[in-house]
């Protein structure tokens, strides 16, 4: 029997998520062979364990054999602030906009554990709850489940969003009836703005990302000296790129505010390079205590504004940058290095 989801709707909404739709667990085939050629290619980099858990990753079956129905879910980080406001400004550095307040995984999975209550008590069963930690594909789930559809920069686009939509998914083992967030799907026509603006080409075909060449995945993921070809184009971005989001011309329509626990705190919005470059490990922590930006650690977070420094064109920063050419860790002397020999 097929359990109605038109109060599951209603709940989600009361919790904050703005995007609701549910989809069979099957809804997705095509996405297994996708990432495998993905992977195949060499375009995860680093990202290993995306070649180690292709096979839980590539289906919901995959992960958990008992799933019968996905909830996705939608919650807003509409920029408040311009997410380009800082490109132009050397002495500062530019954070990804979603990174400017409180760690999204920690929000969304909140919200998530209490529609899962709220489900179980109503459907008693087995359900999880994920937020882009586990080997699950969230944006083609979206997309079947109706949220929306996967633009030309891979990320999920929706008429009533755009592209500013942190995406959460519940698994369960309730048969729910289907439902859709937008009952006909749009697509990007031969629009390519997201292509154009990455700064770094790695939007190499439409709906195809290199991670390799991703600003996001050079600044996050990537533990060694990133590669000569793109430090340049790095600008002043240390944490993640804005760039193919913001020029979406579907975000014009978004109406959606960001939710409130996601708004930008006032330190991250304009942090000052040579401010940054002279965090130790402690000061680090304790800046970006409950920011996403945590997680890459002291280390690569120095590297990134390293390579900023460089781009600068800025002699004052010279100092900053001197100081850290004996640098405990070898990626951050070598930054230093390459930032000095820049500024000099």
């Amino acid at each position: 029997m097929t359990s109605s989801t038109s109060d599951l709707r209603a709940e989600a909404e009361r919790l904050g998520f703005v995007a609701f739709g549910v989809a069979r667990a099957d809804a997705a085939p095509e996405s297994a062979a996708r990432l495998n050629q993905w992977i195949a290619d060499g375009c995860h980099g680093e990202m290993l364990w995306m070649e180690a858990r292709a096979a839980e990753r590539g289906s919901p079956a995959g992960l958990w054999p008992g799933v019968r129905s996905v909830v996705m879910l939608g919650l807003p980080y509409t920029p408040a602030l311009d997410p380009a406001r800082n490109l132009e400004r050397p002495e500062l550095a530019t954070i990804s906009v979603y990174a400017l307040g409180r760690d999204y995984h920690d929000v969304v999975k909140s919200k998530l554990k209490a529609l899962a209550r709220w489900m179980v008590e109503r459907w008693p069963a087995e359900l999880k709850v994920f937020v882009d930690t586990a080997p699950v594909m969230e944006k083609p789930l979206a997309a079947a489940a109706g949220l929306g559809w996967q633009g030309k920069h891979s990320n999920l686009l929706s008429r009533k969003h755009g592209n500013w939509l942190f995406l959460g998914a519940i698994y369960t083992s309730v048969e729910l009836e289907e439902a859709r967030e937008e009952a006909a799907v749009a697509t990007c026509g031969s629009c390519t703005a997201c292509i154009d603006a990455c700064p770094t080409g790695a939007i190499v075909a439409p709906y195809r990302v290199d991670a390799r060449r991703c600003i996001s995945y050079l600044t996050i993921e990537a533990k060694g000296p990133i590669p000569l070809e793109f430090r340049e184009r790095l600008g002043n971005r240390i944490y993640g790129c804005d760039d193919c989001l913001n020029a979406c011309p579907w975000n014009s329509l978004a109406t959606s505010a960001a939710d409130p626990a996601l708004l930008p705190r006032a330190e991250l919005a304009a942090p000052r390079l040579a401010d940054l470059l002279a965090l130790d490990d402690a000061a680090f922590r304790a800046v970006f205590s409950g920011s996403p930006v945590k997680r890459i650690g002291r280390n690569r977070l120095v590297r990134n504004c390293l390579y900023a420094a460089g781009n600068s064109g800025l002699a004052g920063l010279r100092p900053a940058v001197a100081a850290l050419l004996a640098d405990a860790d070898p990626v951050v002397s070598e930054a230093a290095e390459w930032a000095l020999a820049r500024l000099g």
